[in-house]
């Protein structure tokens, strides 16, 4: 093919797939998604403090919380969608979910994030030494989570260590002007919210039903915003994500956690990271021991979304907003700095994957049953005890 025919197709080339385009799209899928974390916001604020107080009395108990952030993030398929709406209520002017209360379900999203990449083990299913290497790595970032909460969420209970932590550093944030800042991006945000609650008040003239309708429209947009976020980032992005994969093989534990970090952050999704190295680990191309701390990195790279959603708060109650999102990055920090540099707890989840792995190769059905019982059924025995108690 001589240069004038290399022209002629990249001049034929879908629009889509220009630069600029897809930049524009980036941006604009940005902005729905920061709209749908305002207009959640302005919604719960409509809402009433009474019906809000009733709604979340069931999060005061932390493992309640904990139980509707695995579930929340295993029905949406994204930690990220679950974050995000964590933020906005959060930060929502009538403080529908107080920080306290939100904590334990930060941790719960980080947990049913993993449901992903242990679903994408199981098309290797025919195959067992495939499907050990597959099920096993997979399951390493299930057994990390658990332990994670495990270790994290009777030292919050008893010390308010993240909360505190968080707070204290979102006060120094505002110290310095950084939450403070009166965004031009907030003053748009505001002029969109305008015709979508103008379109409500012609459905119903009740403020209540236009309140819950601005929420389910306002959750839509975050979860379509970031879907198709995630999908153009990931087309954007396919060919450096599995450069910086390969490269981050076999390398340094460091060079491996910032590898999952990076690649987290530019796909925006860290089952998309962790969903990479399954098929890497069932053709034998990756070890466990070496998809570990790319695992870990994408755990810190996918706090990021937390960050954006917290851009589009406004009003008295941003500062929380904030702090939910350093919550969130000082858990995976926390979880990395305990777990992955001593030996014998870094083998945990190690060996409790290899063991799982052994059982399902055996079994089957044990390893749908895993999924449905860990991630759905769980949550679910949790939600009657507590109605029941």
């Amino acid at each position: 093919m001589d240069s004038h025919d290399l022209r002629e197709l990249q001049a034929t080339r879908p629009l889509v797939h220009h630069p600029a385009v897809r930049i524009l799209t980036v941006l604009a899928l940005l902005f729905i998604f920061l709209l749908g974390v305002n207009g959640l916001g302005d919604a719960f604020k409509s809402l009433g403090r009474g019906l809000l107080d009733s709604f979340f009395a069931a999060t005061e108990n932390p493992f309640m919380g904990l139980m509707v952030g695995i579930l929340a993030t295993t029905l949406v398929q994204s930690s990220s969608v679950t974050t995000a709406l964590i933020v906005g209520l959060v930060a929502a002017p009538e403080n529908p979910l107080p920080i306290a209360n939100a904590v334990p379900m930060i941790m719960g999203a980080n947990i049913g994030t993993t449901v992903t990449n242990t679903i994408v083990s199981m098309a290797h299913v025919g195959r067992k030494d495939e499907f050990y290497r597959a099920y096993s790595v997979a399951t390493c970032h299930d057994f990390f989570n658990y332990l994670a909460v495990l270790i994290l969420l009777p030292l919050e209970m008893a010390t308010g260590y993240l909360q505190k932590t968080a707070t204290w550093l979102s006060s120094s944030l505002t110290g310095v002007g950084g939450v403070d800042y009166d965004s031009p991006i907030k003053g748009a945000l505001k002029a969109a919210l305008k015709p979508i609650k103008s379109t409500l008040e012609l459905v119903s003239e009740s403020p209540k039903v236009q309140a819950t309708l601005l929420i389910i429209v306002s959750g839509l947009l975050i979860y379509f915003a970031l879907m198709y976020l995630v999908k153009v980032m990931r087309t954007a992005m396919s060919e450096r994500v599995e450069t910086l994969v390969a490269r981050g093989l076999n390398q340094s534990p460091v060079v491996a956690i910032i590898v999952g970090i990076v690649v987290t952050v530019m796909v925006q999704s860290s089952s998309i990271t962790t969903s990479l190295l399954v098929p890497l680990a069932g053709a034998g191309l990756l070890t466990l021991e070496s998809a570990f701390p790319i695992t870990i990195g994408a755990n810190l790279g996918t706090t990021v979304t937390a960050f954006l959603a917290a851009l589009a708060v406004t009003g008295p109650n941003a500062i929380a907003g904030v702090t939910i999102a350093l919550v969130h990055l000082l858990f995976n920090l926390s979880a990395t700095i305990l777990i992955y540099p001593v030996p014998k707890i870094r083998e945990i989840p190690l060996k409790a994957a290899r063991n799982l792995a052994r059982l399902a190769v055996r079994s089957k059905p044990l390893a749908i049953a895993y999924v449905v019982i860990l991630f759905y059924g769980l949550p679910a025995l949790f939600a009657v005890l507590d109605r029941a108690l």
